[in-house]
C-alpha cells in the first residue's frame, strides 16, 4: 500500500525491497518489438568485466578505445567541458549557453531532442535512476492500470538487477540509456562521455539482447557537444518538457532529499498539468524508480491525478506518444535506418 501524503517522509522506514516478481528463461522470444531476438543467456555479474558501480568508467579500456571509433567522420563541437555541468560552476561556458545548446543553462535545445509528445493532452511516461528497489512496485501497478512507460535505466543498476530490467522490457515498455555512473555529461570529455554511454549500452544489450536508440542525460544536463557524441553512438536524446520557462520536473527526488515535502510536490505535479492544458502539444514529465518515496508518490498520487483529471489525459511511452514504432526504439529491430542518424 501507499501511505497518506502527510506520512510521507524522507528517512521514513521502508519496506523490503522486491524482486522481479516473473522470470523469463533464456531463449524466449519477446512478444514485442516484432522480430526481436531471443533473450540471451542469463547474465551473471563479473566486477572483472564492468566498470566500477558509479563511477566515470575509465577510457583506456579496449571497449571504450572502440567505441569512440563510432565518433570517427562525425563533427563533434570543441567546447571544453564544463567545470561540474552547473551554471553558477561554470559562469563562462553559462553565458555561451545559447552558443553551446546548453539545456542546464536556458533551456537550448536542438532539432534532434525529443521533449514533448505529438498530441495534445497526452503525457509520455518516464522514470529515471533504476531498476530500483522498489521498481516492481511501480511495474505492478502500470500492469495493473494497463499503462506503458519509458525507463532511463542506469547502468550501475542494471548490473543489480538485470531480472528487472527483463522485465520491463518484456512488458513492453521502453528501454532508454541513461548513463552509467547518473554524473553530469557536460563536465566530462568526449572518452568519458562515450564510456558512459557505451557500458550503458553494452549491459542492456547483454541482458535483454537489444541495445536503445535513445538517452536522456542526469539532470537534463545536455549541449551540442554531448549531443554530437550520443547521436554517433545511435543514441537519440530525449528531454523533459519545458513550456513558458516551467519544467515538467515533479520534484520526486527533492522529496527523497529531504528539500520539497510530499504536498509541496503534488503542489508542483497540479502546477504541471495545468500548464499542459494550455499546450499545443503533448508533454514529457520526469519522474523517479529508485527510491520508495520516488515510487509511491507516483502509484499513490501523481499517476491517479493524471488518469482522473478533467478532461482526461492519454499516458502513454514517450516514442509511441512520437510515434515512434516500438521496433525502432532498440537497434537490433530498427526498420528505420535514419533513426537515429548521426549529426
Amino acid at each position: 500500500g501507499v501511505p497518506p501524503l502527510s506520512q510521507l517522509t524522507p528517512g521514513m522506514p521502508s519496506g523490503p525491497p522486491l524482486s522481479a516478481s516473473q522470470t523469463f528463461a533464456p531463449g524466449t522470444t519477446p512478444s514485442q518489438p516484432p522480430n526481436a531476438p531471443p533473450l540471451p543467456s542469463t547474465f551473471v555479474f563479473s566486477p572483472a568485466d564492468w566498470p566500477a558501480q558509479d563511477k566515470i568508467p575509465p577510457t583506456d579500456s579496449d571497449e571504450v578505445k572502440e567505441w569512440m571509433k563510432e565518433l570517427e567522420g562525425v563533427d563533434i563541437p570543441d567546447f571544453s567541458p564544463t567545470a561540474d555541468g552547473s551554471c553558477a560552476g561554470d559562469p563562462s561556458a553559462a553565458a555561451e549557453a545559447e552558443q553551446r545548446g546548453w539545456w542546464t543553462c536556458g533551456g537550448w535545445t536542438s532539432p534532434d531532442d525529443i521533449t514533448v509528445c505529438n498530441d495534445k493532452m497526452t503525457w509520455g511516461i518516464s522514470f529515471d535512476d533504476g531498476p530500483g528497489p522498489y521498481t516492481q512496485k511501480l511495474l505492478d501497478y502500470l500492469d495493473e492500470k494497463d499503462l506503458l512507460a519509458t525507463f532511463f535505466v542506469v547502468g550501475s543498476r542494471c548490473i543489480e538487477r538485470p531480472a528487472l530490467l527483463i522485465e520491463e522490457y518484456m512488458a513492453g515498455h521502453e528501454l532508454s540509456v541513461h548513463t552509467w555512473s547518473h554524473h553530469t555529461l557536460t563536465a566530462m570529455t568526449n572518452e568519458e562521455i562515450v564510456a558512459e554511454l557505451g557500458w550503458t549500452r553494452k549491459i542492456i544489450k547483454d541482458v535483454t539482447g537489444v541495445t536503445p536508440t535513445t538517452m536522456r542525460a542526469p539532470f537534463g544536463d545536455i549541449d551540442n557537444r554531448v549531443r554530437a557524441i550520443a547521436m554517433a553512438m545511435g543514441l537519440r536524446p530525449i528531454i523533459w518538457t519545458r513550456f513558458n520557462g516551467f519544467a515538467f520536473d515533479t520534484n520526486d527526488w527533492k522529496v527523497a532529499g529531504g528539500v520539497v515535502q510530499p504536498a509541496d510536490q503534488l503542489a508542483i505535479f497540479e502546477s504541471i498539468l495545468g500548464n499542459a492544458t494550455l499546450m499545443d502539444t503533448g508533454f514529457i514529465v520526469l519522474e523517479h524508480d529508485l527510491y520508495e518515496i520516488t515510487v509511491d508518490l507516483a502509484i499513490g498520487y501523481t499517476l491517479p491525478a493524471a488518469l482522473s483529471h478533467n478532461p482526461p489525459f492519454t499516458l502513454k511511452r514517450i516514442g509511441e506518444c512520437n510515434n515512434i514504432p516500438l521496433t525502432d526504439m532498440y537497434l537490433e529491430t530498427n526498420t528505420n535506418k535514419s533513426f537515429p542518424a548521426k549529426s
